[in-house]
């Protein structure tokens, strides 16, 4: 398969798993919006706005993670109910081409809900060079591993349905109770040891940190970036070794 006919395979799938569901029905943006807007809007009643701060950056790393959950949903439908994989398979398309337009129609889904937090984000005089590069780094390997993560799952799933049990787990134990909402060192010492095994700890205190939320210095800044590059690099090499491209 030529690179030219590989790009055409990508952009196609961002057309039709993107931009035409955001161009018929643009309540799908208020839908992708809805759970990090809920958080932003409760944490700033109860802290009378005092933490609003954290919500405007915890709202990004949810919603990219969100973009992971959808993914999960739409390749389910698309190989259970539709039988497109199948198709896919049976084409010269080759898997990484395939779940890389799928991943990129998930992100271009979410742009419109992004910049809405993108606005927040300035508009709290947060953007600077150095956060809005760490941001864009943070959020594009939230959603590399979301994405890696998305695919192996829905590789196994027999019904669409099933996502719909999985998405709330994994939204509950990667951004609810990891301290991506609120700062790390408001948990007790034994809490902190256990929000280390999730990877949006420290894609939360890497933009946190940026925006002088909370003090981060440069060797743990270099741990953080370490540990969520390392994350997502084992989640691409789990989604190769262990994602069914074929059904059995």
């Amino acid at each position: 398969m030529s690179e030219r006919n590989r790009l055409r395979s990508v952009l196609t799938l961002v057309w039709l798993n993107g931009i035409v569901p955001i161009r018929d029905q643009p309540l799908y943006v208020l839908n992708m919006l809805a759970s990090p807007l809920s958080f932003l809007f409760f944490i700033a009643i109860v802290s009378r706005g005092a933490l609003i701060a954290y919500g405007i950056t915890g709202g990004m790393i949810l919603l990219m993670l969100s973009v992971g959950t959808g993914l999960q949903s739409d390749l389910t439908h698309y190989r259970t109910d539709l039988k497109f994989q199948d198709v896919v398979v049976a084409s010269p398309v080759e898997a990484p081409v395939y779940v890389g337009g799928m991943a990129l129609s998930e992100l271009v889904y979410s742009l419109p809900g992004l910049a809405v937090f993108v606005a927040f984000f300035v508009g709290a005089g947060f953007a600077s060079l150095e956060s809005l590069a760490v941001l864009a780094g943070v959020l594009v390997l939230v959603w590399a591993f979301a994405s890696a993560l998305a695919f192996t799952l829905a590789t196994y799933f027999r019904d669409v349905r099933e996502t719909f049990l999985f998405s709330p787990l994994i939204s509950l134990a990667l951004t609810v109770l990891p301290p991506v909402y609120y700062p790390i060192s408001a948990l007790p010492s034994w809490a902190q040891t256990a929000a280390r095994f999730s990877p949006t700890t420290y894609a939360a205190a890497l933009v946190q940190g940026s925006v002088h939320l909370a003090p981060l210095s440069a060797s743990a800044a270099t741990l953080d970036w370490a540990v969520l590059v390392g994350f997502t690099a084992a989640l691409f090499v789990l989604a190769a070794a262990k994602a069914r491209w074929k059904e059995p």
